[in-house]
């Protein structure tokens, strides 16, 4: 096998692939000036929905690779799953009580031309029907990294998010990822970094 970089495509991208494919780039591109709206409600914290799907996704190798499950598929539909929200904007919960966000719609719309519409409108489509392990692990994973926010904020001091985490809990279906919650509950946020080091070393430093 060839380590020449150099080298050209068997054949060529026509031109219209081409240009639809960068544009999706730029429109994923987008999702990191996309805010996630339901911490206004909450009152603290903020994320992009680009930073949200990147933990979902980081949780979502974890649950699968604990259940045994396809990971691949796993990280397709935690990195799609909110790819429509470049255009329609994060629907948080008080939004879908009074309105409705056309999300396929607005996917269909974004990957036309690219050659990937059948492959993506599959991952929208499995992700919503929660009908396999690999969409319900998906789900999952996006509750699990919104439990870890509330989780933060709650040991900042919001006590608000204890009424949240309630709710999140209750809506994780797998083992895997309700063990991996109750853990997360019952651990300081900041333990990964703090509270793994010697309390001494914040003192000497060395």
């Amino acid at each position: 096998m060839s380590n020449d970089d150099t080298r050209q495509p068997e054949a060529a991208l026509p031109a219209e692939r081409r240009a639809r494919l960068i544009d999706l780039i730029h429109e994923a591109g987008m999702l990191r000036h996309t805010p996630r709206s339901g911490y206004a409600f909450l009152g603290t914290g903020s994320e992009s929905v680009a930073e949200h799907s990147y933990r979902m996704s980081v949780i979502g190798l974890v649950l699968a690779r604990l259940a045994g499950a396809d990971a691949g598929r796993v990280l397709e539909l935690c990195l799609f799953h909110d790819l429509h929200e470049a255009r329609t904007g994060d629907f948080n919960y008080v939004n879908h009580r009074y309105d409705t966000c056309r999300a396929r719609e607005a996917l269909a719309d974004a990957v036309e031309g690219t050659g990937l519409e059948d492959e993506l409108l599959s991952v929208h489509d499995e992700f919503e029907a929660r009908e396999t392990l690999e969409a319900r692990l998906a789900r999952d994973a996006d509750q699990l990294d919104l439990i870890c926010n509330l989780k933060a904020e709650l040991d900042r001091g919001n006590a608000f998010a204890a009424q949240w985490l309630e709710s999140a809990v209750q809506r994780l279906r797998t083992p895997w990822a309700k063990e991996l919650a109750e853990e997360a509950l019952a651990a300081d946020h900041n333990r990964w970094w703090y509270g793994r080091v010697d309390k001494q070393w914040w003192v000497e430093r060395h």
